[in-house]
């Protein structure tokens, strides 16, 4: 039944919903996944002996033999050191250590599909279960070997030693299956994701480079190398054991060639081989070491150009890491990071002792090869990534614009002070002389036709007096008739007045028809 499934780091899934089981079921699972790693790589490493004993020419073939000589081979693939009367082995084959993590993995990550994990805590059972198998069988097994025997090897160092290996390979195998991948990655910035997957790149690439010059080397020194596959009275199973011995270590020699790239080198003993130094002596005689150079010549430092262009590519792939060219080269140097960590790794488990004779120790400089590893992805990386990136665009403030000035011209009554004739330079002076004139000659006609106005009533004011003065003599005149004559002169002065108020009003009227009409 499909299902809605929540993890702890808070991504919901769409699956199946897992099977329920019961705590001994679990516990038969978890069992029969650790032992069956440990018995399957224990049983592979036999096989191989058993090849290798059947093909040889004096060497006596049995069953409990090659079960016992297995058990060393078993250690070695975990990467323990083994000790003889003669020295220490501690440069060990990193193939068989690869090809027993690749079983571990794929055990753990089918543990947890027949369980049905989803939780990234419910991984411990699995890593616990098989990381806890190994290291007590590695243990045992350097425990049995005893500190008589021909081949012997310390029970502390193969306890932490199995345990580490198969523990790694097991969280490899369950981080997907349980979410690990997601809540490591949820930690981290986009950015630093980025530079990570570059750096993961970028030491892939350097490894490509030192296996492109390895196989380039045995080329150039065939003659050589398929010489020492024939060496005096040797038969097939004498082929096969060094064959497979060069297989077996072929990716320690990739590692040794990486460092030679890259400029730190390595070396045998005595002799250095690296592109800037070189200094010869004896080697052993493994067709692997045909590849290197016989002497110091002029074109070898030209080796230093492919970190170069790795450090070139490295930046051009985070050349849109980011927006901003310092978060690019911050991407870079995450990927120098990775990248140096990595080749510090794999220096430190591809080199070691080898016995106690001339040829000891094989060492690959692991701090020197990690500094130089860094300097070859940071700077060119830093500065591909900085110019071939996107560039922001500037954030330019703009300028406030000028407010525009309303000019208001006030015209005054007088048109002489507002007119300004400097001011009409296209040849509108005569339309506004024209104009000026004309408003002067209605400023005039206003002028005159107020001045009649006041006239005709200065003259109407005057005619209203002359009557007024008549009409004052008459009255005298009559008053004078009255007092001579008595009451009959006051009569005839009465109808005298009448008529002449009558004459006085009609010659008012006749004189100024617009008396009536003017205010007063």
């Amino acid at each position: 039944m499909s299902v809605q499934q929540t993890t702890s780091h808070g991504v919901v899934t769409d699956s199946v919903r897992p099977p329920e089981f019961s705590r001994a079921e679990r516990v038969r699972v978890l069992t029969m996944t650790a032992a069956g790693s440990v018995v399957v790589g224990y049983a592979a490493v036999a096989a191989l002996l058993a090849l290798v004993s059947s093909t040889a020419a004096h060497a006596s073939f049995s069953t409990t033999g090659v079960l016992t000589a297995a058990a060393p081979g078993w250690l070695v693939a975990h990467h323990v050191p083994l000790r003889f009367d003669g020295g220490q082995l501690g440069l060990l084959p990193l193939l068989p250590t690869a090809l027993v993590m690749l079983l571990v993995y794929r055990a753990a990550a089918s543990a947890a599909d027949r369980l049905g994990l989803f939780e990234p805590l419910q991984a411990r059972s699995v890593v616990f279960a098989i990381a806890g198998t190994h290291a007590v069988v590695g243990s045992v097994i350097a425990f049995l070997m005893g500190d008589d025997g021909p081949v012997r090897a310390t029970p502390a160092v193969a306890f932490f030693g199995c345990a580490a290996v198969s523990a790694l390979a097991a969280v490899a195998g369950v981080a997907q299956r349980c979410g690990l991948v997601e809540v490591v990655f949820e930690r981290i910035d986009p950015v630093a994701r980025r530079g990570l997957r570059a750096g993961a790149l970028a030491l892939f690439a350097l490894a490509a480079a030192g296996a492109f010059l390895l196989a380039l080397g045995l080329v150039f020194s065939w003659s050589t190398t398929a010489s020492l596959f024939r060496p005096a009275g040797g038969t097939v199973g004498t082929g096969l054991g060094i064959w497979l011995m060069c297989v077996a270590y072929l990716p320690n020699a990739v590692v040794g060639a990486l460092s030679y790239v890259v400029g730190s080198g390595f070396s045998i003993g005595s002799v250095v081989v690296g592109p800037l130094e070189f200094t010869g002596g004896p080697v052993p005689a493994v067709p692997l070491l045909a590849a290197m150079p016989d002497e110091q010549a002029a074109y070898l430092p030209l080796v230093l150009i492919l970190p170069g262009v790795v450090g070139v590519l490295a930046g051009f792939s985070l050349r849109n890491a980011a927006e901003t060219p310092r978060s690019r080269v911050r991407a870079v140097l995450v990927a120098a990071v990775a990248a140096g960590v990595g080749t510090l790794v794999l220096a430190a488990v591809a080199g070691g002792t080898l016995g106690g004779g001339v040829f000891n120790p094989v060492t690959i400089p692991a701090g020197l090869l990690a500094v130089l590893t860094f300097g070859w992805v940071t700077v060119p990386g830093a500065i591909v990534a900085w110019f071939a990136g996107p560039r922001p665009p500037r954030v330019v403030e703009p300028e406030p614009e000028p407010e525009a000035e309303v000019v208001v011209e006030d015209y005054d009554e007088d048109f002489d002070e507002d007119y300004d004739e400097d001011e009409d330079e296209d040849g509108d002076e005569a339309l506004d002389e024209a104009l000026y004139e004309e408003e002067v000659e209605e400023l005039e006609d206003e002028v005159e036709e107020e001045e009649g106005e006041e006239d005709d009533l200065d003259e109407h004011d005057l005619d209203e007096y002359d009557d007024l003065e008549e009409f004052e003599d008459v009255d005298a005149a009559d008053a004078d008739a009255a007092d001579a004559d008595g009451s009959d002169v006051e009569d005839s002065a009465d109808e005298a007045a009448a008529p002449g108020e009558a004459d006085g009003a009609e010659e008012q009227d006749e004189a100024d028809p617009d008396l009536a009409d003017k205010p007063r």
